[in-house]
């Protein structure tokens, strides 16, 4: 299986506080010095506590942040060096799922227009045709397509992240950061978007980086684990490696800390 995506010795540091007697701000490493490939057709769980890295890790990769230093590299190209249309064009492989549904659907937007966003900014098809796609991502998903007038406050947490997910396939991507995407929901409601995160996976052939604090979840989901702790990662390997001969204490730690939610 080939590499899909390669991060390349990325960093991410952020100034925080303010410069004293002359010396510079002192800096956040969000990010310090990451190596990691998401393989085709794969889902990579990257799992660690809150505030380890990994989120803007995942944002680093797919572009929304740029880093400090490092490389990314998606299907052989260097993403940095990428044109202005060739970035554009890449845009729509790479796609993300958020934490909060409320926080990243626009309230003043109607599930169509929400949902057909990205097809509209990157010029595909009519009208007629959008309509058509955005009606048979809602399908996919799991919701009517007449709810397509509607709003996101009328719509459940469950059905916000839906909604945002078909937002995120209308533009048929290769790869998808899923950034903590049932964290916001209760466990029954996260179960079922846990399983159609899976079942489209197997339908669109999709490659996936889902992050998450639960290992459990992270075992359940996922082909390899990658294990962040303080802006690095300290160990990588398959699930069933990680799950019984974990190499790191820190990926022990968190392995006999949490229960088994998922079986």
């Amino acid at each position: 299986m080939s590499d899909l995506l390669r991060v390349v010795g990325v960093k991410k540091y952020y100034p925080v506080g303010r410069p004293r007697l002359g010396r510079p701000r002192p800096l956040l490493k969000a990010v310090d010095g990451v190596d990691l490939t998401v393989r085709r057709g794969e889902t990579l769980g990257m799992v660690g506590e809150t505030g380890c890295g990994k989120s803007t890790l995942g944002r680093t990769a797919l572009g929304l942040v740029e880093p400090t230093d490092g490389e990314i590299w998606f299907d052989g190209k260097n993403v940095s060096r990428l044109s202005r249309a060739q970035l554009k064009d890449h845009r729509k492989e790479v796609q993300v799922i958020f934490q909060d549904p409320m926080g990243s659907l626009d309230p003043r937007m109607t599930v169509e227009q929400l949902v057909g966003e990205g097809l509209a900014i990157h010029g595909i098809g009519d009208r007629a045709e959008r309509h058509r796609v955005v009606a048979d991502m809602l399908e996919r998903i799991g919701l009517s397509p007449s709810v397509m007038g509607r709003r996101p406050a009328e719509f459940s947490g469950g059905q916000r992240q839906r909604i945002g997910i078909a937002r995120a396939l209308a533009l048929r991507p290769r790869f998808m950061v899923c950034d903590e995407p049932v964290s916001a929901l209760d466990v029954s409601v996260g179960a079922q978007i846990v399983n159609l995160l899976a079942q489209l996976q197997r339908d669109f052939g999709l490659t996936y980086l889902f992050i998450s604090h639960s290992m459990p979840l992270v075992r359940y989901l996922s082909t390899r684990i990658a294990v962040m702790y303080r802006g690095k990662i300290v160990e990588v390997g398959d699930t069933a490696q990680i799950s019984e001969g974990p190499a790191h204490a820190y990926t022990r730690s968190l392995l006999e800390a949490t229960p088994e939610l998922l079986a």
